[in-house]
């Protein structure tokens, strides 16, 4: 082979390394980036997803305590705090079930099995047993409620739900304030 032809025989290698390295390194950041948007599109909508299904069960378990608490509750506070969640928690279920509505989401139609067996457990208990067990879980569901809706206020990524979250939080963090004040003066 001659000088010339090992000359070009060089740069031609050179060349086909050059690009094809060059469109593997483009394509591995495309490739990279494309499928970390597609995760965190996938992952930002689970989260939002996961914060809509537990909001709506949320809810209603809410609006059913509420009820059991201005029937078996003995204590005015009490009563009061219940007709509060219903009226309250009544109005936000409307309100993500329209988000929901928008979204082609189903929510579920009943409260989840944790939900549900919290639930089942007040509904047996009436008086100053009922008032006593419905104010300990209102401040522990309080808190969390609080912290799900403050994460997805700052964090959601979905515009509608992370509204939802924003306008509804004010009325948690009241609500909060409401029961630790319940269980302050109860306990």
């Amino acid at each position: 082979m001659t000088f010339r032809r090992q000359k070009w025989a060089a740069f031609a290698f050179c060349s086909v390394v050059a690009t094809t390295g060059a469109i593997a390194q483009d394509t591995m950041e495309h490739g990279k980036m494309d499928h970390n948007k597609m995760k965190g599109g996938m992952m930002a909508k689970g989260m939002d997803s996961k914060f809509v299904m537990a909001a709506a069960s949320g809810g209603m378990t809410e609006v059913a305590l509420g009820k059991m608490a201005t029937e078996k509750g003995s204590s005015q506070a009490v009563k009061d705090f219940g007709q509060k969640m219903v009226d309250d928690h009544g109005k936000a279920n409307e309100e993500l079930k329209t988000i929901a509505t928008g979204k082609n989401m189903t929510l579920p139609a009943a409260p989840n099995a944790k939900d549900q067996a919290v639930i089942d457990k007040m509904s047996a208990l009436s008086g100053a047993a009922f008032d006593k067990a419905y104010v300990t879980d209102m401040v522990a569901d309080h808190k969390q409620d609080v912290m799900a809706f403050t994460r997805e206020s700052n964090s959601g990524m979905d515009s509608d739900t992370k509204g939802f979250a924003t306008k509804i939080l004010p009325t948690l963090k009241e609500h909060q304030k409401m029961i630790n004040d319940i269980a302050a003066k109860k306990m």
